[in-house]
């Protein structure tokens, strides 16, 4: 980048800003960088046959992000998925943990209540597939850089599709617009890496497929992407869905609330899962592998049906991505009792446990930050809770729920008023985590078509695919998967590109 000039460039705020972010419209709906617009924008009686899509929210410039942090991250994903597939296996750690939280958090307690009822029935199917995102901030102690995990998302990780089309959009701008600014960016001075995020989740779906095998009931079978009524973030989603069909590989989406009517299990030893086409009934497919787009959070159960269908998947041959002790391991509890501090931590170290070789534990210490419980035996929730509730001290922290999706959390002076609200038996169902200090970054957000401009926080996420045996240990597919970078206004807490408060991005590497 060149050093002469302030980066990103200033606009000018007539014809220039206004080219520029024309130039991003038209490419991302030419493109498939986009979302179906929120009710608030456009009413269902302005739209009623859901035919209108939107911008996803972009930034106008790659961010500047840091070489060395950006290839730490990616290096060790591998490692990360090896440690996430291991604690999946891990039943008895994952039931001791589901016991801390459970008092105080019903859908950690009705999961592990279907996933007894499935082992007391018998798990027909031994693989496990897993497409995860490690989620990093950058964390600036002076003038050391250093990433630090914000979270492990063991299910549900969104924006693969739309990560690696932003990372074109970049890449197209720099080679025609930029250069024709009136301060100009070279194409040369921009490190733009590759992004094969929609590509590489996509091939970790096809392993799991392969390794399936040919149906015993003579059915073709298919991929089923499990999805939430309404999903307005259906681009995304296509994206990975259209590179698996460019492998001659069926692929069908189903909201997971029609699950019990467009599937049954076959009367076999097996139960293998069939999905019958509702347009075309006749059709059956044999589901070799359910990616489930829904069923994170407590909204996707609003009935004892829902219940019952998330049972129906785990009870098959399907290969579930994730498993219920797969979207148990991506609890924040697990995160915490792998990163507590190793002088308030009782016992040999958990992490250790799970990856034996010293170097690769190593890398991965090197990316937790503090996190504590809020139990109030140990040493550690102790010294938590005694943070947690100083009016003061609180100002470092954010308390987190077991929970996936964003805006869940609880951040700085708002944690003291929401545990007066928690009776005190229930606090262990959060954990306490220090917050990151990301360095001053600044770019300019195009959201419905309106500009954002100052300082922002950038947060990197790495993809991984894993694929399983749950019964013997054996890693059959394990690979680093592409990245997201989801940035967001300086001045807000939340990230979630969904719910509103990030944007898509891309990193230029410095």
């Amino acid at each position: 980048m060149a050093s002469n000039y302030p980066y990103p460039p200033a606009l000018d705020a007539g014809l220039e800003t206004e080219r520029l972010s024309q130039t991003i419209k038209d490419w991302s709906i030419a493109n498939g960088l986009a979302v179906r617009p929120p009710p608030a924008l456009v009413g269902q009686n302005q739209d009623p046959e859901g035919i209108l899509a939107i911008n996803a929210p972009v930034t106008l410039f790659p961010s500047p992000f840091p070489k060395s942090c950006f290839e730490e991250a990616k290096a060790i994903q591998t490692s990360y998925n090896e440690l996430y597939a291991r604690i999946s296996q891990d039943e008895e750690f994952l039931g001791r943990l589901v016991q801390e939280v459970a008092g105080g958090d019903e859908f950690i307690a009705k999961l592990w209540e279907t996933h007894l009822k499935v082992k007391e029935e018998g798990y027909v199917q031994n693989l496990s597939l897993g497409l995860f995102r490690s989620d990093y901030m950058v964390h600036q102690d002076g003038d050391h850089l250093q990433i630090k995990q914000v979270e492990f998302n063991t299910i549900a990780s969104s924006f693969g599709g739309l990560s690696a089309q932003t990372s074109l959009l970049h890449q197209h701008l720099a080679k025609t617009e930029y250069p024709l600014l009136t301060t100009p960016i070279a194409p040369s001075t921009l490190n733009l890496p590759p992004n094969t995020s929609a590509r590489s989740l996509a091939a970790g779906l096809a392993a799991a497929y392969q390794a399936y095998g040919p149906s015993a009931l003579n059915h073709p079978t298919c991929v089923l992407f499990i999805v939430q009524d309404g999903e307005r973030n259906i681009f995304d989603q296509r994206h990975l869905e259209y590179a698996l069909q460019q492998s001659s590989i069926p692929v069908f989406r189903l909201p997971f609330s029609q699950l019990l009517t467009h599937t049954t299990l076959a009367s076999t030893p097996h139960r293998q899962l069939l999905y019958h086409l509702p347009h075309n009934p006749s059709r059956t497919f044999e589901v070799a592998v359910s990616y489930l787009r829904a069923g994170y959070g407590p909204g996707d159960y609003p009935s004892p049906e829902s219940w019952t269908a998330r049972h129906r998947i785990e009870t098959s041959n399907t290969i579930a991505c994730p498993t219920i002790l797969t979207q148990l391991a991506g609890m924040k509890k697990v995160q915490q009792v792998l990163a507590t501090p190793p002088a308030l931590a009782s016992g040999p170290s958990t992490l250790g446990k799970f990856i034996p070789d010293e170097a690769k534990s190593a890398a991965l210490w090197k990316t937790f930050t503090n996190i504590y419980p809020l139990d109030g035996s140990s040493p550690a929730g102790q010294e938590a809770r005694r943070l947690a509730t100083d009016p003061t001290e609180c100002l470092k922290y954010v308390m987190k729920p077991q929970r996936e999706g964003g805006g869940n959390n609880f951040y700085k002076g708002a944690i003291p008023e929401q545990l007066k609200k928690v009776p005190e038996e229930h606090w262990n169902s959060f954990i306490l985590m220090e917050l990151i200090t990301p360095p001053a970054v600044q770019n300019t957000i195009l959201r419905q078509g309106k500009l954002e401009q100052g300082g922002v926080i950038c947060e990197l996420g790495v993809y991984g695919t894993c694929l399983w045996d749950q019964k013997t240990g054996e890693v059959k597919h394990n690979e680093q998967a592409g990245y997201l970078l989801r940035t967001k206004g300086d001045q807000s807490e939340e990230g979630g590109v969904a719910a509103g408060f990030g944007c898509m991005d891309s990193v230029a590497l410095v």
